[in-house]
Order: structure tokens, then C-alpha cells, then sequence
């Protein structure tokens, strides 16, 4: 049976998100909305995502169902790890198990601020996110 491929279609902004501050570069707002945005950045977006399914749709046409969830029990317990909140998971197990842990990609070097390896003062994140800081 034949499935054609499954091409990334841009989406449509209906109703722009307007807010009085000053975000990130990667939060949406008005002018990110109304700018230019290639094709491409919402393919490579999806990308990994979109492998994994199109890997898994694989093993289930030529192994059944039963692969395809065990290795998506798998991902899903090992994406449940918890970290104290001044520590940033690294998603390691979810590499190993995905197969990305063998590819260095532009995310590996060229990430986004807000995941950067920095250490912060552990009682005052603790305090935070417990609601308990002065």
C-alpha cells in the first residue's frame, strides 16, 4: 500500500499574541508573526520528532504493534526522570533511545540561552519553585 510522503505545511496566523514586554528571539510575538518565516524552520522543527514516527511506523509494519510500544513505554519512563530544579536534564536517555545520541547537530552547539549548562544557587531555585523565597 502506498502512503505518500508527508510534507510540513507553514501555519496560518489567525490572531496575533500581542503582549507590552520584551521577549526572547524564540517566543512568538507580533513581529515574529508577520515576519518572513522560511520553510524550512518549521520542518527542522519537526524534524526529529517526525523521524522517530516515521521509524516507528516502520517497525510496526514489519514487526507489529507490539515494538513500537514498548520502545514508546521506554521513552515515555525515561523522559519521568526527575532532576532537583537547578539542575537542567540533559535528555541523555531520550537520545540513547531515539538514536541521537550518535549525531552532533547545530542544537549541540548552537543552543538556546535558557539551556545552557550554568550553575545557579541551588537553595535559591529550591526556595523558588516551592514558593517559599523571601
Amino acid at each position: 500500500m502506498y502512503q505518500p510522503s508527508l510534507k510540513v505545511q507553514p501555519a496560518e496566523v489567525s490572531v496575533l499574541n500581542a503582549t507590552g514586554r520584551v521577549g526572547m528571539p524564540t517566543e512568538p510575538n507580533c513581529l515574529n508573526q508577520l515576519a518572513h518565516v522560511h520553510r524550512l524552520r518549521d520542518s527542522e522543527l519537526n524534524y526529529n520528532e517526525h523521524q522517530y514516527n516515521l521509524n516507528m511506523q516502520m517497525l510496526r509494519n514489519r514487526e507489529g504493534l507490539g515494538v513500537p510500544l514498548k520502545m514508546g513505554m521506554e521513552r515515555f519512563a525515561a523522559r519521568q526522570v526527575g532532576r532537583l530544579p537547578f539542575l537542567p536534564s540533559s535528555n541523555f536517555m531520550d537520545d540513547v533511545l531515539t538514536g541521537r545520541c550518535d549525531s552532533i547537530g547545530f542544537e549541540d552547539f548552537m543552543n538556546l540561552p535558557e539551556y545552557s549548562e550554568q550553575m545557579r544557587q541551588p537553595h535559591a531555585v529550591v526556595e523558588k519553585s516551592l514558593g517559599i523565597h523571601l
